[in-house]
């Protein structure tokens, strides 16, 4: 499985990297290249890990950063378990619906508001990921990003085709002007870009750890910006602050288990659409035909009613995980699905009730296994940047719900769900491919997909990226991939499906960028892939 080598598959592309002793797949060239030299210093994959996400926050800004949050699944052969971080922050205490309503809001603002800024998470989480697993300091890790933000890096081209676009959203707060733009420009492809203020502050966390981030000046800065801007921050909002080690969820999808982070991620929604589809024989329908693309489709339209009904922070609901994993559950949901009709607008089903981002992966000679992603969740986040820290803060709590009746509405010191997820396939408890795919609400899509690949398909992981998708649209349209032939985009049409083509949206659909290693079990190396929709690269050695 996994391993039927193919290249170019789907036409002229990348080849699988594949190596011995370490693998690093991320999204940025420089990012990936960081991480490698990390592990051929001697440092293990967590090292490598947090080296690479510090990295991306620099060469990546739109995507990931010290202003957003992180979500990790992590293996170590002497643990002998998968072992889950959920390094994502949460609403000011200050933040109760009343407030919001009163304001005579119907809905959190996505940009330039404080209301959408949830406490940054991700260096608590790279934190307590390097005092666990890690075998070098923070102040070693980050001392690449340092050197690039203070020394520049050029600008790989999706990176600043992204920024370009985002102009608009930069030049509204000053900080973020000075910050993120030279002379009111986005840098080109190829041009040195520099963030000083952004090295000063990686500078501090190096020597500080998490305290020089929730108890200091920076957690000073961001909550004297916050009042200054309207916003609900105060200093308790990051000294209570914490990161919570968990128990990943996971379904056994025929004889493999597919390991996710459980809510307030939406992880969840590709395991139960996984679960739906292996009710049906989808390697006999064939890859991307008509009937397996509709199986796909339907099954992730249900699970995204599920996810949006259901999944929030399960400190504040009762989230029925067990009864939406359950066999018995899938079944119920797999007889929902028409094979010759689509669904307009399913509502979400009755479980059993109990009680823009960055991705990379990292295997190490060990055989330490890393599944990481940090986010800003939209581009740039919020678009606000806090004086001369040089965080872009993030907009997640943009996701809540103003709706007291609704499980996922903003509430004192609660996390949002949350669109972040690392995967893991593994066998017998020991990981055999560690992968994600960013973007949003195509992540749980990705992950379908691509597992879809893998186990279906037995494509290897570059081909399994490779592949054409499709999406679900939050208005419940479904935008093809170029690669997917007219003629099955016309017969799902005829299954009622409401086909759109990826330039019906502005900008454009985006179907997902993601990054995997497996580990063979046999050969004993490493096989990785990086997405062509990506500036990055997967490196070994």
């Amino acid at each position: 499985m996994f391993s039927d080598y193919q290249p170019n598959r789907f036409g002229l592309g990348r080849s699988a990297v594949i190596s011995q002793s370490g693998a690093v797949a991320t999204s940025q060239p420089l990012a990936a290249h960081v991480g490698l030299q990390i592990l051929q210093s001697g440092g293990n994959a967590i090292d490598a890990a947090v080296a690479t996400a510090a990295m991306l926050n620099v060469v990546e800004p739109m995507s990931t950063g010290i202003g957003g949050d992180a979500f990790m699944l992590i293996y170590r052969p002497e643990d002998g378990e998968i072992l889950g971080l959920n390094a994502s922050g949460r609403a000011p205490y200050a933040a109760e619906q009343a407030f919001f309503i009163d304001q005579g809001l119907s809905h959190i603002p996505d940009y330039h508001s404080m209301y959408a800024v949830t406490v940054p998470g991700a260096v608590d989480g790279w934190a307590m990921l390097l005092e666990k697993c890690g075998t070098m300091t923070m102040a070693d890790v980050l001392k690449p990003a340092i050197f690039y933000a203070e020394n520049g890096f050029p600008v790989s081209p999706q990176i600043s085709a992204s920024w370009q676009a985002s102009v608009p959203l930069l030049s509204y707060c000053s900080d973020t002007l000075q910050t993120y733009l030279i002379d009111a420009r986005a840098p080109k492809p190829g041009e040195i870009f520099k963030n000083v203020n952004l090295a000063r502050t990686l500078r501090l966390i190096g020597e500080g750890g998490r305290d020089a981030f929730y108890r200091g000046q920076i957690a000073e800065k961001i909550v004297k910006f916050s009042t200054e801007n309207g916003g609900l921050f105060a200093m308790k909002d990051f000294i209570n602050h914490t990161s919570d080690w968990v128990e990943p969820i996971s379904v056994n999808y025929r004889g493999y288990d597919i390991c996710e982070i459980p809510p307030n991620g939406q992880g969840i929604a590709a395991l139960m659409a996984l679960n739906v589809v292996s009710e049906f024989d989808i390697s006999a329908m064939g890859h991307n035909s008509t009937e397996s693309l509709h199986c796909l489709i339907e099954s992730m339209k249900l699970s995204f009613s599920d996810l949006y009904e259901y999944i929030t922070d399960p400190t504040f609901e009762n989230v029925p995980v067990d009864g939406l994993l359950s066999t018995e559950y899938a079944k119920a949901q797999k007889n929902r699905i028409d094979p010759d009709q689509a669904m307009p607008n399913p509502s979400a089903g009755n479980p059993r009730m109990g009680d823009d981002t960055i991705y990379l992966s990292v295997v190490d000679k060990d055989r330490n296994v890393v599944s990481f992603i940090n986010s800003l969740f939209h581009g740039f986040g919020s678009g606000l940047v806090a004086g001369d820290t040089g965080i872009l803060l993030q907009n997640r709590g943009a996701g809540f719900s103003l709706d007291s009746s609704h499980a996922n509405c903003i509430d004192s010191h609660k996390r949002t769900m949350h669109t972040i997820i690392p995967g893991m396939i593994a066998q017998d408890g020991v990981p055999l491919v560690t992968f994600g795919v960013m973007g949003g609400q195509m992540q749980p899509q990705g992950h379908l997909q691509l597992v879809s690949n893998l186990i279906d398909f037995n494509m290897d992981v570059q081909s399994a990226l490779d592949a054409p998708r499709f999406r679900v649209m939050d208005d419940g349209n479904i935008s093809l991939e170029r690669g997917i032939p007219d003629g099955i985009s016309n017969r799902l049409r005829e299954k009622k499906h409401r086909i759109v083509p990826p330039n019906w949206y502005s900008p454009p659909t985006f179907f997902g960028g993601g990054q995997a290693i497996f580990v063979h079990p046999e050969y004993k190396t490493l096989i990785a892939g990086s997405d062509p929709r990506r500036d990055g690269c997967a490196v070994g050695y």
